[in-house]
């Protein structure tokens, strides 16, 4: 148990920082509006990654008893939404990021973890739009410290939001982990 709870201080703000982009995405999802039938619609990717950016802002959270502050901004001309995650203690995450964008057909999130790697991930939405799953599709880097392998957000209301996801440790083993963050400005 001891061992879990130290794994869980490492991970835990790289975690955090994907569940706020992930809860950032829920939010967006949710307060999507019909589109006119004679206007092209946009593809799914584009409506979440439009629904993400309402998350704009500042957030804190906690995971594990640990605090965790995430700021959530647009970069590179509104291209990218930057997803930045801090905690107060010097702990992991020391300044953990993660990039969601379009590619093609598809939102895709990039985490640049503290355990050393990138990992990314596929979004999908759920069918009532008040969850955001990423699912892993590849990794950069070393895995030895751990890999962040699932996150799933789940939109409360415009000011809170539910972050759950699955961090493999470094000796193989999966960790849950669930989170609440609210909105600070």
């Amino acid at each position: 148990m001891r061992n879990n709870h130290r794994y869980a201080r490492n991970i835990l703000p790289a975690l955090v920082i994907c569940l706020v982009v992930a809860m950032a995405y829920g939010t967006s999802a949710a307060q999507t509006t019909p589109q006119q039938s004679n206007a092209a619609a946009p593809s799914e990717a584009k409506k979440m990654f439009d629904n993400m950016k309402t998350l704009e802002g500042s957030w804190r959270g906690t995971i594990m008893d640990i605090s965790i502050d995430v700021t959530i901004r647009l970069a590179s001309s509104g291209t990218v939404i930057l997803h930045e995650a801090n905690t107060d203690g010097g702990g992991p995450p020391k300044h953990e990021i993660t990039l969601f964008y379009v590619d093609g057909d598809r939102l895709v999130a990039t985490h640049y973890c503290d355990a050393g790697n990138r990992a990314r991930f596929d979004g999908k939405m759920s069918a009532d739009g008040k969850t955001s799953e990423f699912n892993f599709l590849d990794v950069a880097g070393s895995t030895k410290g751990g890999l962040l392998k699932r996150l799933a957000f789940t939109s409360v209301d415009a000011n809170k939001h539910v972050v759950e996801f699955t961090f493999i440790r470094p000796d193989g083993k999966p960790m849950e982990l669930r989170g609440e963050f609210t909105r600070t400005k």
